[in-house]
């Protein structure tokens, strides 16, 4: 058996007319389009489809006896992994040897019998009837051939497309505890939470976004764990992305969350398979998806985003004083500028009588009234926040540091800000760092701006009426349909025991069969 034609041909010229094809009939449930009998027709047709694709590779080769036999093979060299060229070839060569026997010629119609009535024997292979999907196939990286005579095809699995390798967490550092983090790769990410719930009971689903890109979701839960009324809300509000471009996961977060115009966000990030396989065994449900190096854990509660990892990897003792710093740095982070502006401005009788006068020392001279001075320099910090980020690692740290010691002394000798409101400021930023999750430390700084504005206007009073306005939108917002700052409310006291501290494992861990126990019990008093 030999292989005719040793190099592919690149497919860059087709016919005038594109045809538009949105996808697989067996992924969106349409219309098929049969595979023609004919190899120049569905040559003719791949040409059409890919016109102007300059990495698509078609390889014609021949087999049987005395070569009598045409096929070919196509593929993306861009998405195919190199020496695949000879794929089909090794593969008839092994059904000659393990299924057919030795000797035996290869026509077309030994594998027409041997793939219909037997499947491929190859484990990455697929027979294909559908064009319309072996174009779907084709553009997630499998090669497929098209045999002379025969209304199916053959697809093979050879995506080679290289990826971020598995590293330590970026956003999520800690001392103690796994240092593995989730990359690009949907398979790997998988199998990175595989090797953590080992159980029959977790079930993945997959789902396909619409358009052009055909982004793949796959979204998993532990069943008996999950709350089934999540569960089916979850399904009936992810159904919507079949039909909608979806380039991250952020854009399934904005298509299923409860409130778009929150400011808080409804579901939590992370890049870690430890914090996901707790959060399976806790019930939630995770979303995964190709091309992203975050996962997305839903429903999200206010009191898990101001959580860490680490806290379960600490001693009882130590997480617990470190939560409780974290929520008093959420606090500081949130109302420190606005407590400052009310208390000067309004109520400086509440001010001790020495800090008192030298605040009123730090501010003579200073042109601005408190709210604008703290306003400036809230603006140029975020700023400088925001360069950081922007420019390159080993760059944006040190603009950041250098920037705000030379902004915050320049501004102190120009006149325009006093030190005591550098200090204000600086500690506000510290503050907000201290946050575990970037998404939550974002909500409260858009936050602190219109809560300095109203306790200008009416000092405490409208700090208070900030702060209550806050809380009200906190406990009306919903999860997935779930209360968004549960277990404070409403109150779930056995809950409490992982909200404010951290009570010992030994309170916290229960049986498998004592906790499907508890949350039986729980969805009955929902």
């Amino acid at each position: 058996m030999t292989e005719g034609g040793n190099q592919g041909e690149t497919v860059s010229q087709g016919a005038a007319a594109n045809s538009t094809l949105k996808g697989s009939g067996k992924d969106s449930g349409g219309a098929k389009t049969p595979i023609s009998k004919s190899l120049d027709e569905n040559r003719q047709l791949i040409e059409d489809t890919f016109s102007g694709c300059y990495d698509l590779v078609y390889l014609p080769w021949s087999y049987g006896p005395k070569l009598g036999f045409k096929a070919f093979s196509v593929y993306f060299d861009t998405l195919v992994e190199e020496k695949k060229d000879n794929y089909m070839k090794s593969v008839l060569q092994d059904l000659v040897t393990h299924e057919i026997g030795p000797g035996t010629d290869i026509t077309l119609a030994v594998i027409m019998d041997f793939f219909e009535k037997n499947g491929v024997s190859r484990q990455s292979g697929q027979l294909i009837d559908d064009f319309e999907f072996a174009v779907a196939r084709m553009l997630r990286g499998d090669l497929v051939v098209f045999i002379d005579g025969w209304d199916k095809a053959l697809s093979f699995q050879t995506v080679m497309v290289q990826g971020r390798q598995i590293t330590e967490p970026i956003s999520e550092p800690v001392v103690l505890g796994p240092r593995e983090s989730t990359v690009e790769n949907l398979k790997k990410n998988i199998g990175l939470i595989r090797t953590r719930v080992r159980s029959p009971r977790f079930k993945l689903e997959a789902i396909s976004g619409g358009g052009e890109t055909q982004t793949q979701v796959v979204y998993g839960y532990i069943d008996g764990s999950v709350n089934p009324e999540t569960l089916a809300e979850f399904k009936r509000r992810i159904g919507v992305i079949t039909d909608k471009e979806i380039l991250d996961i952020s854009f399934v977060e904005e298509l299923i969350e409860d409130s778009t115009y929150s400011p808080f966000p409804q579901f939590r990030y992370t890049e870690r398979p430890d914090v996901v396989a707790a959060a399976l065994i806790d019930g939630k449900i995770v979303v995964m998806c190709q091309g992203t190096g975050m996962m997305m854990l839903c429903p999200g509660l206010f009191s898990e985003l101001l959580q860490s990892s680490e806290d379960y990897y600490q001693r009882t003792v130590v997480s617990t004083l470190i939560r409780l710093l974290r929520f008093i740095a959420c606090i500081i982070a949130l109302t420190l500028p606005s407590i400052y502006i009310a208390l000067t401005t309004y109520h400086p009788e509440l001010i001790p009588s020495v800090l008192l006068l030298a605040i009123v020392d730090a501010r003579e001279g200073i042109p601005f009234p408190a709210f604008f001075e703290a306003l400036i320099m809230e603006f140029f910090f975020e700023l400088l926040r925001e360069a950081g980020v922007r420019l390159p690692r080993p760059v944006g740290s040190a603009v950041s540091i250098v920037g705000a010691l030379v902004i915050g002394e320049a501004a102190i000798s120009a006149g325009i800000a006093s030190p005591i409101m550098v200090v204000i400021v600086a500690l506000t930023g510290i503050a907000s760092f201290a946050v575990p999750q970037y998404n939550t430390a974002i909500s409260l700084r858009l936050l602190r701006f219109p809560l300095m504005a109203v306790a200008a206007l009416l000092g405490g009073f409208g700090l208070l009426f900030g702060l209550m306005l806050i809380l009200l939108h906190l406990v009306t917002l919903r999860s997935l349909g779930q209360p968004y700052f549960a277990p404070i409310a409403p109150i779930r006291p056995r809950q409490l025991l992982d909200v404010f501290v951290r009570a010992p494992l030994k309170q916290l861990v229960r049986s498998p069969r004592n906790r499907h126990m508890h949350m039986s019990i729980n969805r009955k008093k929902g």
